[in-house]
């Protein structure tokens, strides 16, 4: 019964080695794919430490692919040394992606009020007509998220923009995307979008953040098993060094 148990948990470590390389994998596109949103939207907030989070989690995603190859040698050649070091790593990696849920919740928390805080400048300084990456990325999110301004499109008409064009007319990025013939004119507000762009990119940025948190806890929990299955076998093979190698051929080391 007990060797049953001990060829389990090396099985099942085996296979966990494998999920922590497609891990690996995941946890770098997560990261890479928070940096290439804040890239988009950086403009609507000035604390680049909400990366951090992100930095972390890549940082995590190519250790765990090291952690696989170191796994998956030590379990199969039932390496004390091998399988402590791996225990080891894993709890290292285990608390650093404890610290970046807690990170991602503290900066999930700030960014409403990053936004909040910068917002107004940013629509103030905006340039229609020789557009700067400020203006470039007011225009990209008025049309990706399908906003207006800041809580509607009247907002446009407290701007610098606005009064200097004295047009009585909003960015065309405001227009429906279904329209073709907008104009941006507010004699026609049907024709634009009705909802501000500030609760939107707070949500927006909010729900990347999480994708981070969840990724991070998930990832943990798949640790934990494995850490518990590299100490079942760790324990049987203090006990008892003679147990049945995984493979035939294995030598202890």
């Amino acid at each position: 019964m007990g060797q049953c148990g001990i060829t389990s948990s090396k099985t099942v470590l085996v296979f966990l080695n494998l999920i922590f390389w497609a891990a690996a994998g995941i946890l770098c596109y997560v990261g890479a794919y928070v940096f290439i949103t804040y890239d988009d939207y950086d403009h609507f907030f000035e604390d680049v430490y909400t990366l951090i989070p992100a930095v972390v989690i890549i940082a995590v995603g190519t250790l765990l692919f090291i952690i696989g190859l170191i796994g998956c040698c030590a379990t199969i050649r039932e390496s004390r040394c091998g399988l402590a070091t791996f225990v080891i790593i894993l709890l290292l990696v285990f608390v650093t992606e404890v610290v970046v849920v807690v990170l991602g919740y503290i900066y999930r928390a700030k960014v409403e009020d990053e936004v909040n805080h910068s917002i107004r400048k940013v629509y103030n300084g905006y340039n229609g007509t020789n557009p700067d990456a400020a203006s470039r990325a007011i225009d990209y999110v008025q049309r990706q998220l399908r906003c207006c301004g800041i809580r509607n499109y009247s907002d446009w008409e407290d701007t610098v923009w606005f009064k200097q064009t004295k047009n009585n007319s909003v960015p065309l990025s405001c227009c429906k995307a279904a329209l073709s013939n907008c104009t941006g004119s507010l004699t026609r507000p049907m024709d634009l979008y009705s909802e501000g762009c500030e609760a939107l990119v707070v949500k927006k940025l909010q729900e990347i953040m999480m994708y981070v948190i969840w990724a991070a806890l998930a990832f943990a929990a798949i640790q934990l098993l494995g850490m518990l299955c590299a100490c079942i076998v760790l324990c049987r093979r203090s006990r008892d060094p003679a147990y049945e190698l995984l493979i035939t051929g294995g030598t202890y080391a």
